[in-house]
């Protein structure tokens, strides 16, 4: 990267970083989730090939950080959708096994159970094995998978919100 790029995303990081960050937080209204999309919107600035080409650099600044407040919001919406998997009733279900002899035999609910997990991200599938077959805590796995514990909190509900659902088609 060129330095007259680096200088002029650096002047206008300076200029606008704290009216950036008010921007941003009347949207998230959350001060460390401002501070994390106004780094971002950094980064995304950096990647600009030619930054000087851009007529008005403020307005384009405060687009990007509009489009990653809206995905922010988005992502915040699904996180909300899914399980809790810390919820007592939540786990209760999950220690509910169903009674043998079902309408579905054995083999074909594992069967359907391994090719649901197929379809998992690596990290959040390796989340499911160490939480659930080896009995990890999150800070364990999180370790192991170089994540934070909050990080395979939302994998693992990820997993079940995904397993719930194309489980839920068997029946």
């Amino acid at each position: 990267m060129s330095e007259v790029k680096k200088a002029f995303i650096e002047r206008l990081f300076a200029r606008q970083a704290g009216p950036l960050q008010a921007f941003l937080y009347r949207r998230v209204r959350h001060r460390p989730d401002a501070a994390e999309l106004a780094q971002e919107v950094y980064l995304r600035m950096l990647r600009v090939a030619d930054p000087e080409a851009i007529r008005n650099p403020e307005a384009y600044l405060y687009t990007v950080a509009s489009n990653l407040a809206k995905e922010h919001a988005r992502q915040q919406q699904r996180d909300r959708s899914a399980l809790d998997i810390d919820d007592p009733m939540v786990q209760a279900q999950l220690a509910d096994l169903p009674p043998p002899g079902g309408e579905l035999d054995d083999q074909r609910r594992a069967l359907r159970l391994r090719q649901v997990l197929g379809e998992l991200s690596p990290k959040c599938r390796a989340a499911v094995v160490l939480a659930y077959w080896e009995g990890l805590s999150y800070e364990e796995i999180g370790r192991r998978l170089g994540i934070s514990p909050h990080m395979v909190k939302k994998y693992l509900s990820q997993a079940l919100t995904l397993c719930r659902r194309r489980m839920a088609r068997l029946k």
